[in-house]
């Protein structure tokens, strides 16, 4: 069944629930309920009906739920309130009604009724629907693994849509919403409630393979990728991986064995995942497994264990068949997959090819891939915002000296002159001073302060990182008005970009217009300039490791060709 493009925005998510009885209120669905709604009717009938699943079940509370429960709260002033610790305390302690809690009983035995599987409690707000932002990452979702007594999984289930419900409110949330002219009290928050897909592996739940498709690549390594190919990016686990900074694997759809990070063993043990996230069902708790913990169980476990592992030590890569006489450590680095599993990158493109003919917009799909049997279950379906690509970009021609930082692989495209401020962040001085906190907030105060400014932000390794030993945890707030961003590959303290196209992180930048300029190494290609870094006169920046340079910048970044220079203009 093809949908003509207008009809996604007049669609009736709340029709679709409603007919299955798996709506709770009579209010919105919101973009989240909306997305898998329409996923599921466009797929029905279709040749793609037979090897697509959807979650076994999903039950959506609509935006009622939460304008009564936030109006009966006396909650209303928060939509003004910028302490957002205060908002969590107050939220917190929010009681539901009886009414509420009645249906949250009944929910759970619905739930039961197919094994009392975990549960993946997922924010879908009504700003979520919107096909020109991405709303990407900015709401809250949890996990329950719905064990225990009947109290305690009512309990979880409560705190956990109370923390979807706090999340309306959370300083990124508001800042989006702000930076792209949206009133705070026009958003609303419906909540979905799905049983996570995957299988138990002794206590452990989790899928196989889980991951994000895009069926537009806006930012590509080289001309064989084509705008229309489709990415793919992947993890072993729960998916939560794949929409972080967190290591992960990409896959082009069209040319599934180009790796962006490279193809030197270094480099592809630098952008593979050795951490793994699962739900313990007997500990009750959501977890992160290292992989070297866990290889012999996961062997065990899975008989495609050496098509997504190899081990790696002494700049070298081994198959978990062999038996190197020097140290390794296990990563998954997926290097058989695209030919094992060809139906899963066949589904995949087909897929993407419907829902985006359905649709009539670009769309981004997470799903998890089971192997036994080959299953890919879709458990969302939104609007890709899409990325203005600019033409060549010409790099001017100035002396080295002039030249601050430049780059050679996976630039965007993109010009800025004039900038007054170039905000830097000293690689030794953030890992010896060890406060990444008070690195991210003192940056977060100085993106306040020059907002409007569209300023140069350039630091070590992975802004916005989970870890911040591989860059500074920064938060969206307090990134947002910066128009240029730079991350600096330090070998010695092991900081190195991470090119994580497809995260949460990435489509902001390009919804909101922010270049990227990542800088590899100090070769003629990809450098900086320490000399000039050290020798121009910088105002402390509220941390020891952040500098502010004042002057006249400007960047200019041709994706085309892979190169990108920001030069000082004075």
């Amino acid at each position: 069944m093809n949908l003509p493009a207008e009809d996604y925005g007049t669609f009736s998510a709340e029709s679709f629930f409603c007919g299955n009885g798996t709506l709770i209120g009579a209010g919105r669905c919101g973009g989240k309920a909306k997305g898998l709604a329409y996923a599921s009717m466009v797929l029905a009938g279709s040749p793609l009906e037979e090897t697509i699943g959807f979650p076994d079940l999903s039950i959506v509370l609509s935006t009622e739920i939460f304008d009564d429960h936030i109006a009966r709260s006396g909650l209303s002033s928060l939509y003004d309130e910028d302490d957002w610790e205060r908002v969590m305390e107050e939220v917190d302690r929010t009681l539901f009604s009886p009414s509420v809690k009645f249906e949250f009983e009944k929910l759970l035995d619905r739930f039961d009724a197919i094994g009392s599987p975990p549960l993946a409690i997922r924010s879908s707000s009504l700003l979520e629907d919107s096909t020109s932002l991405a709303f990407a990452g900015k709401y809250q979702t949890c996990f329950s693994p719905n064990c225990g007594s009947r109290a305690e999984r009512c309990g979880t289930l409560e705190r956990s849509v109370r923390s979807v419900f706090a999340s309306v409110f959370n300083p990124s949330a508001r800042a989006y919403r702000e930076k792209h002219g949206k009133s705070h009290r026009d958003e609303s928050m419906a909540v979905l409630i799905q049983s996570v897909s995957g299988k138990k592996h002794g206590s452990y739940f989790y899928p196989e393979l889980a991951g994000t498709l895009f069926s537009r690549v806006f930012r590509r390594p080289n001309p064989r990728i084509k705008k229309e190919d489709g990415l793919m990016r992947l993890c072993f686990g729960l998916g939560t991986r794949t929409v972080d900074r967190c290591a992960a694997r990409t896959f082009y759809l069209t040319n599934p064995s180009l790796r962006p990070e490279g193809n030197l063993p270094s480099q592809i043990a630098g952008a593979s995942q050795e951490y793994f996230d699962y739900i313990d069902v007997e500990r009750g708790a959501f977890l992160t497994g290292a992989l070297s913990s866990f290889g012999g169980f996961l062997r065990r476990e899975h008989r495609n264990y050496g098509v997504y592992v190899q081990n790696y030590g002494d700049d070298f890569l081994y198959s978990t068949l062999a038996d190197p006489e020097v140290p390794v450590r296990p990563i998954f680095s997926f290097p058989e997959l695209h030919v094992r599993e060809r139906a899963l990158f066949d589904t995949s493109k087909a897929l993407l090819k419907h829902m985006e003919s359905a649709a009539g917009f670009p769309v981004d799909i997470e799903f998890t891939y089971e192997t036994d049997p080959r299953k890919l279950r879709l458990l969302q379906m939104r609007p890709l915002a899409s990325y203005d690509e600019l033409g060549k970009v010409e790099l001017p021609e100035v002396p080295a000296e002039r030249i601050i930082f430049t780059g050679d692989r996976m630039v965007s495209s993109g010009m800025l002159e004039g900038v007054t401020h170039l905000v830097y962040v000293d690689a030794s001085l953030y890992r010896n001073e060890w406060d990444p906190s008070g690195a991210a907030r003192a940056i977060g105060e100085i993106n306040k302060r020059l907002a409007g400014t569209k300023y140069i932000l350039a630091g070590p390794g992975r802004w916005g990182s989970r870890n911040p030993a591989l860059g500074v945890p920064i938060r969206y707030d307090e990134i947002c008005s910066c128009g240029v961003l730079v991350e600096i590959s330090v070998p010695d303290l092991s900081f190195s970009p991470e090119l994580s196209f497809g995260t949460h992180f990435f489509l902001d930048m390009d919804c909101d217009g922010i270049l990227y300029l990542p800088v590899f190494g100090k070769h003629d290609g990809s450098r900086y300039n320490t000399e000039w870094l050290n020798s121009k006169q910088y105002t402390p920046g509220g941390h020891p490791a952040v500098r502010i340079y004042k002057g006249r910048f400007s960047a200019y970044l041709d994706g085309e060709t892979e190169s990108g220079i920001i030069i000082s203009d004075e």
